[in-house]
């Protein structure tokens, strides 16, 4: 009952998103945005002023597409774990105080952007979907300790520079691993010019005022990523939340020393990450692995760094996660190894052209076998009917839903290459992944195809 009325609330608030008459006061917040038609499965928007501006115009301009992804994000988040009211009161009582004044405007702008247009959402909708990554498991985890829910596996990712690259300088890459119910959703391109700090341009979700899966530039020449610690635990009350955070240090970093202590700065634990960070600059790359209780920055102009859902420090593993490195049958572990292979092979010819290859891979390294599933670079969990355990079970609906590369001479140009789906050209079909496993029903109401597009340059408008 409870998710059916999740659902009638959200499907109304699609439907009142219609074109409202807007006024002068609206109009003159709206000047400097745009919005582009939907191009290969992307829509580019262009979002500049104060915070509370920016907020307005993404509200206003992404209105129908919020409702859909709040719609998506609390089936995803309540199903076999708390209401959505459990969420919102989190996301008010706990991670809120900890919003610094900048981004309470700007979240607060997207709900005035977005009632203006008929979605009836309110601000703690807003911040718990924000915070869906790190709600759950991470806050949920510690506040009750009898929780079973485990840390998903967020994405595949490397970063190179020096001898390993085609020009020496740095390339960067990244898939988004996720439930294929809130990543068909994942396909806004943000180019934002705020107010203060530097300008950036993104992949994100409607509502977030954060790229969530951290695939970004900025115009001080950092190049930004990361992919999820596995089966991780760890949760501060009293520290900042890790949107806020992410969202600032892609705003304000101007250095990789910037982006490190903006990130350990009130660190939460919550959706805790490896980042693959470069600075086109220096031709510098990083790895921040950012636990709880262990943080541990690696740098380097001469290497790469790779991301599969690994953790990294022994310390950090043994103590802040329940992962086993030893079994090389598990995704993680599984991916790298590939990481490591991929490099080795293509040491001094990596571009963006083998970075958009590299995402594409399907050579499983434990069956040692060209098949895709859940431990090739491009996750096609969906096919396997061992699933992603403790995350995905046999054949879920989940794997690698959007993909971007970027090198240098395109940071520059504050540009970046994505593709919508897999990169691999295979297609998911919802109703007919649906008929075949029945076991799926519940999300019949909020699954749809994943189409495979073409890659697409986006650029700084």
């Amino acid at each position: 009952m409870r998710n059916l009325l999740v659902v009638f609330g959200i499907f109304a608030a699609v439907v009142a998103a219609a074109p409202a008459k807007v006024s002068g006061q609206e109009a003159a917040r709206l000047k400097k945005a745009f919005r582009k038609p939907p191009q290969n499965g992307w829509i580019f928007v262009h979002l500049e002023g104060s915070p509370a501006d920016i907020g307005f115009q993404h509200g206003y301009l992404l209105a129908p597409e919020i409702a859909d992804a709040q719609r998506a994000i609390q089936a995803v988040l309540t199903h076999d774990s708390k209401s959505w009211p459990y969420f919102r009161d989190a996301a008010q009582r706990v991670l809120w105080p900890h919003v610094e004044p900048e981004y309470r405007a700007e979240l607060q702008g997207i709900v005035e952007g977005a009632n203006a247009r008929g979605v009836k959402l309110d601000l703690w909708d807003i911040v718990a979907a924000n915070a869906w990554l790190e709600l759950d498991p991470y806050y949920l985890k510690w506040a009750d300790s009898n929780s079973s829910r485990p840390t998903a596996d967020h994405c595949s990712a490397f970063v190179a520079t020096g001898s390993y690259t085609k020009d020496g300088r740095p390339v960067i890459a990244h898939n988004n691993w996720t439930d294929y119910i809130t990543g068909s959703r994942w396909n806004i391109i943000f180019d934002v010019a705020p107010e203060h700090g530097n300008r950036f341009i993104m992949d994100g979700m409607p509502g977030l005022i954060h790229s969530a899966d951290d695939f970004g530039i900025n115009s001080a020449g950092l190049m930004i990523t990361e992919t999820t610690i596995s089966q991780f635990h760890g949760f501060d009350p009293n520290g900042v939340p890790e949107f806020a955070r992410a969202r600032k240090a892609m705003q304000y970093s101007n250095s990789i020393d910037d982006f490190a202590r903006i990130m350990k700065d009130g660190n939460n634990g919550g959706y805790a990450n490896d980042w693959l960070i470069a600075d086109r600059n220096t031709g510098e790359i990083a790895s921040l692995e950012l636990g709880l209780k262990h943080v541990n920055l690696w740098r380097t102009k001469d290497g790469y760094f790779a991301g599969s859902n690994y953790p990294i420090d022994p310390d950090l593993t043994r103590e802040e996660t329940d992962f086993n490195v030893n079994d090389k049958s598990n995704s993680a572990n599984a991916r790298h190894i590939r990481w490591d292979q991929l490099m080795a092979e293509n040491k001094g010819r990596i571009d963006v052209a083998l970075g958009q290859k590299f995402l594409a891979d399907h050579y499983d390294t434990y069956d040692q076998k060209i098949e895709p599933d859940e431990r090739t670079l491009d996750g096609h969990i969906d096919l396997s009917p061992r699933g992603s355990q403790p995350w995905q079970p046999p054949f879920g609906n989940a794997g690698a839903v959007e993909n971007k590369v970027a090198d240098a001479a395109m940071a520059e140009k504050m540009e970046f290459t994505a593709l919508m789906g897999h990169a691999c050209g295979l297609h998911f079909h919802a109703s007919r992944h649906m008929k075949a496993h029945p076991e799926f029903n519940w999300e019949k109401d909020v699954l749809r195809n994943l189409d495979a597009h073409e890659w697409t340059t986006f650029k700084a408008q």
